[in-house]
């Protein structure tokens, strides 16, 4: 009887479903009717008496756009779009997402000394900062010590000078590390920060598992984008690599990379090609990581993402949606993931820096809010606020202060973080979604044709589309087809009102090279001397990982440049072929 019982339960389900399907394909043919009826109707005969604006819509990408969306473009889509938490992820990579918790506020800090920063970072978590973000200035960047002829006028200038351990236990002195997240933005000697970081965290006594945060640690996207490297592209893929594995395996909450789409997109590129750009360079290291015999779900649960949110509201939306859905595909399909936490895009988020204007500056205000909108719309885990000052130089505290209160003000008082994809459904979001989706997939079949991500940069490929795209955008802002309020439309002749700009410390310099000093004075450098040759065989070494030895030496009161160029007589220097 039982079975009898479900055979006829069955059948009628068929049944309902086989009417459904007639009832929805009836529905269909009356859409596409009345579409037609109203646009040779009524649309036509209104269009007659007032023209639209433009004869043809794009969105800030160039992805066509229609008049009006309706069901009938979702009919050809992806199918269900699921539900949170769940595979693909489209609506976000959590079950309760902000209604359990909220995105960190990661507003970023760095200026002067790491003793300068650590005041802003204590300032920031007043108030109400729930994460924080260290920028470091160029000579740390680029691994030259500060007395370096190369770091002179550049020390602390735009970002926290660092030169040795003694420098990053100053730029976090009095936080408790495994209580707050930690980004920074450093990549050609990330692993270096990430050793200096971990080494301040054995002195206190921290469980290593128990730090959170992220290094940026992104370097394939210097090469595409921001022009900050050391070595060539091979070597400083070892390093990714060892800090991914190093990380997987000694610290279960720290993100080792942070693949990084915000740069490719402040070079020039399109929200497009910013999603596609960033998810070649995450095949890359995860090939990378997987050929040196890590199984991927050992390490994919702690990869993290970073992208810009632009002007374009809507887009931005979809980008996001479509980029968290692509991955999962590609973690599960390409690379075999099975857990959940592998396919799982974990991203923070930016507002834009290159849309803030010097002219009518408090404008960048409102630019911001939106742009963080976006952002929360698309489900960021994290998000940074710009400054309304950032055109004239690193934002002041009150600057800082007001762009933290927009993210607080959209958590606290539009309500919009009560429902999860409160976008999703919408004919046009997922049309657009769609759109992204299939546009990113076919960008990254052509860098697979290529041979992948380091073939496409040796190749300036990824150069050339990036300074295609910078190219459009310029003529279209110099026509005025792309309006920028308050310099092609709206412009005030008005005599411009003085701005407070963050003041440089002149001082800073010397006090950051009697600082190194120090160090040099107090370390025993026949001891660093050993762990210099130690460093030299491990790079030697693919089979080794590097972070060990680099903890040793940063331990030990190595410099940034002591590392650094040691390496580099190893590895030499790299000099890209000009794109044109």
């Amino acid at each position: 009887m039982a079975k009898a019982k479900s055979k006829s339960a069955k059948s009628k389900s068929g049944k309902a479903k086989s009417k459904g399907d007639a009832i929805a394909g009836m529905t269909r043919e009356r859409l596409q009717q009345k579409l037609k009826d109203w646009e040779q109707g009524e649309l036509a005969d209104f269009i007659a008496r007032q023209p639209e604006a433009k004869s043809e819509y794009k969105t800030a990408s160039g992805l066509p756009l229609k008049r009006v969306y309706t069901a009938l473009d979702r009919a050809e889509g992806t199918g269900d779009i699921g539900l949170p938490g769940q595979y693909p992820f489209t609506r976000g990579p959590y079950p309760t997402m902000y209604r359990g918790r909220l995105w960190t506020m990661r507003q970023i800090a760095g200026y002067g000394t790491a003793a300068d920063t650590n005041e802003r970072f204590k300032y920031l978590l007043d108030q109400g900062n729930t994460g924080l973000s260290a920028d470091f200035d160029m000579p740390t960047l680029m691994g030259y010590d500060s007395d370096h002829p190369m770091s002179r006028g550049e020390v602390g200038r735009e970002g926290a000078a660092v030169d040795t351990l003694a420098d990053m236990e100053a730029l976090f002195d009095g936080i408790d590390l495994t209580k707050i997240s930690v980004s920074m933005t450093i990549n050609p000697t990330a692993w270096i920060l990430m050793a200096m970081y971990i080494a301040v965290a054995e002195n206190r006594g921290d469980d290593l598992n128990r730090l959170s945060g992220t290094i940026q640690n992104d370097i394939l996207k210097e090469y595409t984008a921001q022009k900050e490297w050391i070595y060539p592209p091979r070597p400083s893929m070892r390093i990714v690599r060892d800090t991914i594995v190093y990380g997987a395996r000694n610290m279960k909450r720290y993100n080792a990379v942070n693949i990084s789409g915000y740069h490719i997109s402040e070079a020039g590129a399109t929200s497009l090609q910013e999603a596609a750009f960033t998810l070649c360079n995450a095949i890359a290291y995860v090939e990378e990581v997987t050929k040196a015999g890590v199984p991927v779900d050992d390490f994919a649960p702690r990869l993290s993402y970073y992208f810009v949110s632009q002007a374009d509201f809507f887009e931005e939306v979809a980008k996001f949606r479509a980029v968290r859905r692509v991955y999962a595909k590609i973690m599960k399909q390409r690379f075999g993931a099975s857990r959940p936490e592998s396919m799982r895009l974990r991203f923070h988020c930016q507002t834009a820096a290159a849309t803030l204007t010097k002219p009518q500056h408090q404008v960048n205000l409102m630019r911001t809010a939106y742009q963080a909108l976006a952002a929360v719309m698309g489900g960021a885990q994290s998000l940074h606020t710009n400054g309304l000052d950032e055109a004239f130089a690193i934002p002041t505290e009150e600057a800082m202060t007001l762009a933290l209160r927009t993210q607080q003000v959209i958590a606290d008082e539009t309500n919009v973080a009560s429902v999860i994809d409160p976008l999703g459904g919408s004919y046009y979001v997922e049309a657009l979604t769609d759109e992204f989706e299939k546009g990113i997939f076919e960008i990254i079949g052509q860098v697979d044709d290529m041979g992948g991500a380091i073939k496409a940069i040796e190749q300036g490929w990824f150069q050339k589309e990036i300074a295609d795209s910078a190219y459009d955008h310029a003529l279209k802002k110099a026509s005025g087809e792309r309006p920028v309020i308050g310099v092609n439309k709206y412009v005030d002749d008005a005599e411009p009102p003085e701005v407070e700009i963050h003041p440089y410390d002149p001082q800073t310099e010397a006090r950051q090279i009697k600082a190194l000093n120090k160090t040099r004075d107090e370390r025993d450098n026949r001891k660093l001397s050993r762990l210099l040759d130690r460093l030299k065989a491990v790079a030697g070494d693919e089979s080794q990982n590097i972070m060990p030895v680099t903890i040793d030496l940063v331990k030990a009161g190595a410099s940034m440049g002591d590392i650094v160029e040691t390496l580099r007589e190893i590895w030499g220097t790299y000099r890209e072929t000009p794109v044109i």
